[in-house]
């Protein structure tokens, strides 16, 4: 029996972390080692059948769906809800990083544990939110598509909760003094509830509405797509509100300016770990939501709707920038980066062209090892330290010269260098933008948006140009010359050297990606809006 071309294969890849997060809760609280090696083996193991599973993908047929289970495979049946799960070139590259990063954090927590000690739920977490982030990539049913979309919810809203900053902060207009962590978990939890109420109500629209094209309502994305690309459906007035509540419910989870607050203070306040999964794997739920779902079932109202969203994505490309050069928490620094460069991947997006979603995909990668490594870097900077204020932090390459490097190392690939992976993303994007889907018919205004976006690279550089000297360079502060620092140790090399080479090796050989993702992009764009 071939496991992969039956479906099980790609359900083990799913289902493995969950039923490794059940064995660890299941095993004694005291023993931490073992429970350490049950969460490294399931990760472990689960990384190196998606490892199978892309030595196997039939690269020549990217554009189809492969590994999945048969579309009428029944899961709820009283609302015709079927568990149809399929991998395609879109989706292969974010289920590789969402299995790569949860084993990278597993072994980097291995000595590196946020208090309260407790190493079972912490570890537990993990693993749920690795079922969840590769679910959502490869369900091809709403259904399950919004059930593994929530799961993440949450675990992460526990982990900020519970292992986050502890520092007090006071509450906007209302004025009330409150713990960090308490501040940011409730703020991710309202925000991203908020944007799943209006997904859910998009979806369920969508699954009344066909019925008018089919004879039956069904859930299954690949059915709703063929709907969208024929025409004459979803059309008028409940087209646009039914891809206003996806907008919604996608652009709160990017997040989009100016729907993208709870980023910041989630991440501030995260546990390292949380905030690696979190910038790494989690914020590309809503990118590769539209590209999956808003556009192949709603082309019209997409084209319609991309001028504006360019807009947005190019006001969080600036204000991004510009909110990073005001910081002086490097935490909160990186996190206000990642508006800036998720505004890259949505206008890559917004140009509606092969070569903008191929951008939007490499820039989702690459940002996932890049920014992935920059928090885990600051997170390691923090414990030693004690403090995340870049005005304290000077003189780091005397101090500890390898994580100096490593950091430099990460900016640099931030920013947009060449021959990094983060290089790809941005150039292609801007790229997109001189000539987007000519069907939109504002060629002008995304010109402008490319001219905006370019000038935003600059400000990139400048602010982690500004990061790297505040941290890196000058001399180290008094409070630091009589303290011995350790500098990199092999739990974090374990964990941030494949995060180096990776981000080298898709900097160098952008096909490692676009090998992937290019005949499928091509083939989705044709279809939604017929070449």
């Amino acid at each position: 029996m071939d496991w992969f071309e039956s479906g099980w294969g790609l359900s083990l890849i799913v289902f493995l972390p969950v039923i490794g997060a059940l064995v660890v809760l299941a095993l004694p609280k005291a023993k931490e080692t073992l429970m350490k090696w049950t969460a490294l083996a399931f990760s472990g193991v689960t990384l190196v059948l998606t490892i199978a599973m892309a030595m196997r993908f039939d690269y020549s047929a990217a554009g189809t769906y492969q590994f999945g289970t048969a579309m009428d495979t029944t899961w709820i049946g009283a609302i015709n809800a079927n568990f149809h799960i399929g991998v395609d070139g879109i989706s292969l590259p974010m289920v590789v990083l969402a299995t790569f990063i949860t084993v990278l954090v597993i072994i980097y927590s291995w000595n590196h544990w946020p208090e309260p000690h407790n190493p079972k739920l912490l570890l537990a977490f993990v693993l749920i939110l690795a079922t969840g982030m590769t679910g959502t990539f490869v369900a091809l049913d709403l259904v399950l598509f919004f059930v593994f979309f929530e799961v993440v919810l949450l675990p992460m809203y526990f982990m900020i909760g519970i292992w986050g900053d502890r520092s007090i902060r006071e509450v906007p207009i209302v004025k009330w003094k409150i713990e960090m962590r308490l501040y940011a978990s409730l703020k991710f939890f309202v925000f991203t509830l908020f944007g799943s109420a209006f997904m859910l109500l998009g979806f369920i629209a969508l699954y009344f509405k066909s019925e008018e094209a089919l004879g039956y309502r069904t859930w299954s994305m690949l059915e709703l797509s063929d709907i969208g690309a024929a025409g004459g459906v979803f059309t008028g007035t409940f087209a646009f509100l039914v891809f206003a509540a996806l907008f919604l419910g996608f652009a709160v989870k990017v997040p989009m300016w100016p729907l993208h607050t709870w980023l910041p203070d989630a991440h501030t306040a995260a546990p390292t770990i949380g905030s690696v999964i979190l910038a790494a794997v989690m914020l590309k739920l809503g990118t590769y939501a539209f590209i999956r779902i808003a556009i192949p079932i709603l082309p019209e109202q997409a084209l319609s709707w991309a001028p504006f969203i360019g807009v947005l994505a190019v006001i969080g490309i600036i204000y991004g920038s510009l909110a990073c050069l005001a910081q002086t928490d490097i935490k909160r620094l990186i996190a206000y980066s990642s508006v800036g460069h998720m505004g890259f991947v949505m206008l890559g997006i917004a140009t509606m062209t092969a070569i903008g979603i191929n951008a939007a995909i490499i820039g989702m990668v690459a940002h996932g090892l890049i920014t992935g490594l920059l928090f885990f870097i600051a997170g390691s900077m923090a414990h030693r330290y004690h403090t995340r204020d870049m005005r304290r932090l000077g003189g780091n390459m005397l101090l500890m010269p390898k994580m100096g490097v490593l950091l430099g190392f990460a900016a640099m690939a931030s920013l947009g260098l060449p021959a990094l992976a983060g290089f790809w993303g941005e150039f292609m994007a801007l790229l997109a933008s001189f000539n987007p889907l000519e069907a939109i018919g504002a060629t002008s205004l995304f010109r402008v948006l490319m001219v905006i976006g370019a000038i935003g690279t600059v400000l990139t550089a400048g602010y982690m140009l500004y990061m790297l000297r505040n941290v890196n360079f000058g001399e180290p502060s008094e409070e630091w010359l009589d303290q011995e620092f350790e500098d990199v140790d092999r739990f974090e090399w374990l964990a941030w050297a494949p995060l180096v080479i990776g981000t080298l090796a898709i900097g160098i050989f952008p096909k490692i990606v676009f090998g992937a993702t290019n005949d499928a992009v091509i083939g989705l764009v044709e279809k939604a809006f017929g070449g």
